[in-house]
Formats: structure tokens, sequence, C-alpha cells
């Protein structure tokens, strides 16, 4: 039973460090934001909350709006000044993605080839629950050790009067 709590707990853990929400989608704190270039706080504001929704292609783990990598600064960049020519947050986003791939995306959409990233976290749960069902039902309850023999029950004795008399 330890082995498989063990493992359902390893399960659950890797599902959640690795789900669409998980440990390696949560964003940075507001605090390491990278500082505005530009003077118009309405349009910096609207760069950092499209750079939150794109992945640094440098560190992977971390928005462009809170990276410091040279790429993530350039992306920056372009997202200033794709808004200043007019262009809205959904057709950066599209831009973006078209040029770098669904990985730029924080939220990749939903399709056949992002298919296991979304329902793999719940798959290895459901293949958790069952093996620990299986390993449960496949146990006896009244499954005890078998008595000890005269003969075992003797050489036990033995070796505690020998323990006992050493000591």
């Amino acid at each position: 039973m330890p082995d498989a709590m063990r493992v359902l707990c390893s399960l659950i853990v890797l599902a959640w460090a690795l789900g669409p929400g998980g440990v390696a989608a949560q964003t940075p704190p507001q605090e390491s934001k990278a500082a505005p270039l530009s003077a118009d706080p309405a349009l910096e504001a609207r760069v950092l909350k499209i750079a939150e929704e794109l992945r640094c292609l440098v560190c992977q783990n971390e928005t462009i709006a809170a990276s410091q990598a040279d790429l993530a600064k350039d992306l920056r960049q372009q997202i200033r000044e794709q808004l200043t020519q007019g262009r809205t947050q959904p057709q950066i986003l599209e831009f973006m993605s078209q040029r770098y791939g669904d990985f730029v995306l924080y939220r990749p959409p939903l399709q056949l080839s992002t298919l296991l990233l979304w329902g793999g976290p719940f798959a290895l749960l459901l293949l958790g629950a069952i093996v620990l069902v299986v390993h449960i039902r496949r146990r006896d309850p009244q499954d005890e050790p078998a008595p000890l023999t005269p003969a075992e029950l003797q050489r036990a004795q033995r070796l505690l009067d020998e323990a006992g008399g050493s000591s």
C-alpha cells in the first residue's frame, strides 16, 4: 500500500507541475516586469498585457514581460510597434504564433498537436487512480502471516536466550 500511495502522489505532483495551470505555466510576480521603454503609460500597459500572454523563447519559463533576455526585449519592442500601427491584441498574438509557433503562447490553443499537453495530466491522474484501485482490490485483507511451526518457535526461543545471556 505505501508503494501505491507513493506512486499516486508522484503522479499527482507531476500532473500538477506539468499541467496548463501548473507550476511551469505560472507567471512571475508583478515586480519582476521589465522596465517600460515608452513615455505613454497606456501604451506600455497594453504592451505588458500582451507580453504576459507570450512565453520567452530563451528562458521558456518566463513571460516576455518578465524576461530580460535580448529576444524578449526585441519582442516587446515589436509589440510596441505593432500597437502604434493600430494592430489589436488578437492580431499581435496571431502574428507571434505564426512567426514562432504555438509554443510562444502561454495558453496554446486546443488542437490535435496540443492534446497531450492539455489532457496528459488528467490521463496520468486517471491512470494513477486505476493502478491504485487495482492494487487495493488484489490485496487480500485476510492475508496474515502464517503461524510459526514448532521448530521455528524453538529456534526463535534459542536465539532469544542466546542474545539475552550474552548481554
